[in-house]
């Protein structure tokens, strides 16, 4: 097929919000301004060392993590591609302690933009696979300036999410409430193309992703879950599973929207003072819209990330997502434990991972 009888990022949009009520045209345009984000860091990652974007500069995040070059230069890139454009009242991200007030020669639009600009920085000196993650929420606060509780909102009422993916091509995949839908980015266009339209989630998968160094940290529902797994063809489950971590949260997701697959980074004891290690915002909520668009899940354990109501800015949660299949039988431990146990003799003290 030729590039020119593809459809492009702009136009799949025009053509899928043409029938909402409402004038379409801010979501339009910010997503074509984030998209074009995505582009500028794409070109920053591809160009390495040559451009001298590697290594750390020495500071932290309102986190407490070490911020990679790129990271800033990346959260640079979303506000320069979106402060002046006149679709967005105003921005929140991941490296960012407080929201972003953006000026106003163009107006303001009525919605909110949240984003981890850089997931998965870990990887960038290593040449692995690294993205960007973000969320669009509606702003009903008129000409008045957003205020950090304007962003703090559950994931149902998002109006699109989704994130780019820098690896050996460049893709942008998206939702706005009708599907997910995935594009590559054409280096002789310049342009992001169509290449994965209605992506799904399957239900039942035979792959898991979770950090295996963390296990001595785990609640006792994750450790029976595990168990199972790797228990294999000869345990409850009756068949082999493979583990696949890449350490970077939106390729870990796009494996899963591609060929199936459960992602876990649950609630453990390593730092008791928090709930769990990823952000609501930034990253739990735009991941929980695309699995539920997927037709697959996102839950913390016990609850939909979806219907969570935040209650600060950077606040994190445990992020169990995938096919529908796994994500149910998680909960089933989570919410029985003790009678999935009984049943599973596997593990008691045989059990794989014994504390």
């Amino acid at each position: 097929m030729l590039a020119t009888d593809r459809t492009t990022l702009a136009q799949f949009l025009v053509e899928e919000t043409q029938s909402r009520p409402g004038d379409p045209s801010t979501l339009v345009g910010l997503l074509l301004d984030v998209a074009q984000a995505c582009k500028i860091i794409a070109k920053l990652i591809a160009m390495g060392q040559l451009a001298g974007v590697h290594g750390y500069n020495g500071e932290t995040n309102v986190q407490g993590e070490t911020q990679a070059r790129l990271d800033l230069l990346s959260n640079q890139a979303f506000i320069r591609a979106t402060e002046r454009t006149g679709h967005v009242a105003g921005l929140a991200s991941e490296e960012m302690e407080e929201i972003y007030n953006l000026t106003r020669p163009h107006g303001r639009g009525n919605l909110l933009l949240t984003f981890d600009p850089l997931d998965g920085s870990s990887n960038i000196d290593t040449n692995g696979t690294v993205g960007s993650i973000f969320s669009i929420l509606p702003f009903e606060g008129g000409e008045r300036e957003p205020e950090t509780q304007d962003f703090l909102r559950p994931g149902r009422d998002q109006v699109a999410a989704g994130y780019a993916l820098y690896g050996p091509s460049t893709m942008f995949v998206l939702t706005i409430g009708a599907g997910v839908h995935g594009f590559t980015l054409d280096p002789l266009l310049g342009d992001f193309v169509l290449t994965h339209p209605g992506m799904t989630v399957a239900p039942a998968t035979a792959e898991f992703a979770i950090n295996a160094s963390n296990r001595r940290f785990w609640e006792p529902p994750i450790h029976l879950y595990v168990n199972e797994l790797l228990a294999g063809a000869t345990g409850v489950r009756g068949k082999d599973y493979n583990m696949r971590w890449i350490a970077a949260l939106v390729a870990d997701c796009h494996r899963i929207l591609l060929r199936g697959g459960i992602y876990l980074y649950p609630r453990d004891t390593k730092p008791p003072v928090k709930a769990g290690r990823l952000r609501l915002l930034y990253e739990g909520a735009p991941i929980a819209m695309l699995m539920q668009q997927a037709g697959g899940r996102c839950i913390t354990g016990l609850d939909e990330v979806l219907d969570i109501q935040p209650t600060a800015l950077h606040q994190r949660v445990p992020l169990i997502f995938g096919s529908s299949d796994e994500v149910d039988r998680v909960e089933a431990l989570h919410r029985h434990p003790d009678t999935v146990e009984s049943i599973t003799p596997l593990f008691g003290q045989r059990g794989l991972f014994r504390d």
